[in-house]
């Protein structure tokens, strides 16, 4: 079983979700350092449940109400995502909010070079993966019933101020190039000309792939989702092209024509292609600002680790992360010619 209280939990799914029946096991997907996030089998079959870390919080963080509420809007427009099946909002009910969804089968993987498939597999896969994204930023969300999902003026200058709290929120340290970052990023913020439904952790291991593994089943984790510039999102899958390779999503280093996989080139211009853009401005400022970001949420991660709230065992291993990801993002400031 797991560390949650499956009676109490039965019993609120008899209530919810009585077609589901009670708890038969419930377990732990590894992985994943944010959302605890669960397969739950019943008489029923399996589904999943993914709920709040225990323990003292960081302000806005881990809305598992916000991916519920984004995640019904999509599935009901026919977006591919899990379908959404009913919110808990009572911590009494296993000791913080939660949300039940249907799971989805298919492939995973978690190593951008996608060593389990031929060459053809893992450039439809990448295909795939960014005609999806694609898909998701020409939705109206509007339409969508998400106006209010997000809040209004420009979406990088609200993030980077956002992080930053985050970030001296769950501070343990002193990172020069944090600082300097902090320092750097809210005077230089580029224009804003486009507002859509953004996932805001768009990479492979966030995405259910068909058996066949060419193509996207569904996008999970929108714990992150808001309304903002799509940018964020393209440039934040677009960075895993410029990362040392780490047998994970980067995939700087490796032989990308040999492995089939699309160049940064190629994946940019099919996504202009599919979203109507003549071509993209300079990335340098987005990948300073996307690390910027990641080490924020990393930072995050180590705050909860030492609180022992982390939700992963691999916490440790990731937070090592934190003073090299800083470093090249202040590089990458570096590169957008206006740091020294």
């Amino acid at each position: 079983m797991s560390d949650l209280d499956t009676a109490r939990l039965s019993r609120w799914l008899q209530q919810a979700l009585p077609e589901l029946g009670p708890v038969q096991d419930l377990e732990k997907f590894p992985g994943g350092q944010s959302n605890p996030t669960y397969r739950l089998t019943t008489a029923h079959g399996r589904s999943v449940l993914r709920r709040k870390p225990f323990g003292k919080l960081l302000p806005s963080a881990h809305a598992v109400e916000r991916e519920y509420r984004v995640t019904s809007a999509l599935h009901a427009h026919g977006f591919p995502v899990p379908r959404p099946l009913a919110l808990c909002e009572d911590p009494q009910v296993i000791g913080a909010a939660f949300y039940v969804m249907e799971m989805v089968q298919g492939r995973s993987f978690w190593n951008g070079a996608l060593p389990e498939l031929p060459a053809a597999g893992r450039r439809a896969c990448y295909e795939s993966m960014i005609d999806t994204l694609a898909a998701l930023h020409g939705l109206d969300h509007e339409a969508l019933g998400l106006g209010d999902f997000g809040r209004p003026g420009n979406y990088f200058s609200r993030q980077v101020q956002r992080w930053t709290g985050q970030y001296r929120a769950a501070q343990t340290e002193d990172i020069p190039e944090v600082e300097q970052l902090i320092g750097w990023l809210p005077g230089t913020i580029p224009e804003q000309t486009r507002s859509t439904v953004i996932h805001g952790d768009y990479r492979i291991d966030n995405l259910i792939y068909s058996a066949t593994g060419q193509r996207v089943a569904a996008v999970v984790d929108w714990e992150l989702a808001t309304i903002g510039d799509p940018l964020a999102d393209f440039t934040y899958l677009a960075m895993n092209w410029v990362l040392p390779a780490d047998e994970r999503a980067a995939l700087n280093g490796l032989d990308l024509p040999a492995l089939g996989i699309p160049t940064l080139e190629q994946a940019t211009a099919r996504y202009c292609r599919a979203t109507g853009r003549d071509g993209l401005p300079d990335l340098h400022w987005y990948f300073a600002y996307n690390l910027f970001r990641l080490v924020c949420i990393l930072q995050g991660v180590k705050k909860r680790m030492l609180d022992g709230n982390a939700s992963s065992g691999q916490a440790s291993k990731m937070v090592q992360r934190i003073g090299p990801l800083a470093r090249i993002a202040w590089s990458e400031a570096g590169r957008a010619g206006v740091a020294g």
